[in-house]
């Protein structure tokens, strides 16, 4: 895996999320149990884990802002700050699976 192609899952799903406003994050998708907007945080704070780990920091809470609007912002800071990184093929491969998941989830 590299980072390209993690680069690309992410275009992809912020193409798919961004333009969406409060109500659509705040449904809940067919046969889930939490909002859309609980989905793509828990994924922005999975690649903010991912790069805390490839940069042999401790992992932190990454804000929920007030804002839902903003989680697509979020995502792509942590997608950049893991790439920059320079994790390894396995962690790109787990965050790009980790996109598309959540992509197919919403």
């Amino acid at each position: 895996m590299s980072a390209a192609e993690l680069d690309r899952a992410v275009r992809l799903l912020t193409r798919q999320v961004g333009h969406w406003q409060q109500p659509r994050w705040a449904a809940v998708p067919d046969g889930g149990d939490a909002s859309r907007a609980d989905l793509m945080h828990r994924l922005v704070q999975e690649l903010a884990d991912l790069g805390a780990d490839a940069e042999s920091e401790p992992c932190r809470p990454v804000p929920r802002l007030p804002n839902d609007l903003a989680l697509v912002d979020q995502l792509r800071v942590v997608a950049a700050d893991l790439i920059a990184a320079g994790p390894s093929g396995a962690v790109l491969a787990r965050a790009a699976a980790a996109v598309t998941a959540t992509r197919a989830a919403l």
